[in-house]
């Protein structure tokens, strides 16, 4: 049998139930995976107290105090988020003691804006760490040192691990255990909780469209900004140059920049870019046509200048996507025998 590792929760009051469980519960999977072949998991839950802690939804939980725990035993720490997780200062001693334990620690992680602790512990300065996409601003904007990305699912930066908010705990416990284990038994616990086999952290948060939509909250300068979203999606391959957008929505095309740097807060060639990848994600997930003629449908105009774009905002090329997110293809139009494709995949992943 292997030896078994300690991962240490972080909570504190009002922490997010999501944040915990849901991880948590990806160990849990992977002890029982592995309880015939190697090692697992002991799990901790530390508060800085102990005790009851009462989650954002009410959902207590029993941890232990911080100074119950060894610190050299933990193998890995994990703070999770919470309501106000930003007021967290350096001299907080729940912050002090993560700074501590972190140099014993093989890993240190935050689960959405649980980021906000690392960082105020002086861990993420340097670092490329990524937080709940809403949570963005305010983090650069506190700790200016972090190098702070808004796509990514989780980032792994030396021994410092960051995720995106919510869910994204879940991949980033897949992630942790195929450090430790390998990808196959990262793809069995993901089978048995039943999440999608499973998101790299170069996958997008969120949609580039829907996030363009949602700043209408904030109400555009001008209305007929509202639909431009829309419409560049459906026209990936017109004119969406700086002067074609202008035609589009009536204006020149100095008071079209001034407007739209205005409302988006980027340039019109950053948003048709964003879009043209989602787009080319999409057809990438849900078939199998050619990589070449995606780049063709969705106005990137060749391979290599969808590939260049894939890498700056997914880190991963348009292939690799493919090869993790695309759906199985129906029987029917396979170009390769069945027999062929299980065989491939009992050997990447092992039997079913």
């Amino acid at each position: 049998m292997g030896r078994r590792r300690t991962i240490g929760f972080v909570l504190f009051d009002q922490a997010l139930a999501l944040n915990l469980n849901g991880p948590a519960e990806a160990f849990s999977v992977a002890n029982h995976v592995l309880s015939q072949v190697d090692g697992g998991y002991d799990l901790v839950f530390l508060s800085e107290a102990g005790g009851l802690v009462r989650t954002s939804c009410g959902l207590s939980v029993d941890t232990q105090s911080l100074e119950s725990i060894d610190p050299s035993a933990l193998d890995t720490l994990i703070v999770v988020g919470g309501l106000n997780a930003w007021a967290f200062t350096a001299d907080a001693p729940l912050v002090q003691w993560i700074c501590k334990v972190s140099k014993t620690a093989r890993r240190t992680c935050s689960i959405c804006n649980g980021a906000f602790l690392l960082a105020a512990a002086g861990l993420l300065d340097g670092h490329r760490a990524v937080t709940h996409w809403c949570e963005v601003e305010r983090l650069r904007a506190r700790h200016p040192n972090v190098l702070v990305e808004l796509d990514p699912i989780y980032l792994q930066d030396g021994a410092i691990w960051t995720s995106a908010g919510m869910t994204a705990g879940i991949d980033l416990a897949l992630a942790l255990i195929e450090d430790d284990h390998g990808r196959r038994v990262s793809l069995r616990v993901a089978k048995e909780l039943v999440v999608f086999l499973h998101r790299p952290g170069g996958q997008a948060q969120f949609s580039s469209a829907l996030d363009a939509q949602t700043r209408l909250g904030t109400a555009p300068p001008v209305a007929r900004l509202a639909d431009l979203p829309t419409w560049i999606m459906n026209n990936l391959n017109s004119d969406l140059s700086v002067d074609g957008l202008a035609k589009v929505v009536g204006m020149s095309p100095r008071t079209f920049a001034r407007n739209f740097a205005r409302w988006h807060g980027g340039t019109p060639a950053s948003l048709v870019q964003e879009l043209r990848v989602e787009a080319a994600c999409r057809h990438l997930e849900n078939g199998d046509t050619d990589i070449k003629r995606i780049a063709d449908i969705c106005g990137f105009g060749d391979e290599e200048r969808m590939r260049r774009a894939f890498m700056r905002r997914l880190s991963i090329p348009p292939s690799a996507y493919r090869e993790r997110f695309g759906h199985p293809i129906p029987a029917a139009q396979r170009k390769v025998p069945r027999a062929a494709i299980d065989g491939f995949r009992e050997a990447a992943v092992g039997p079913a």
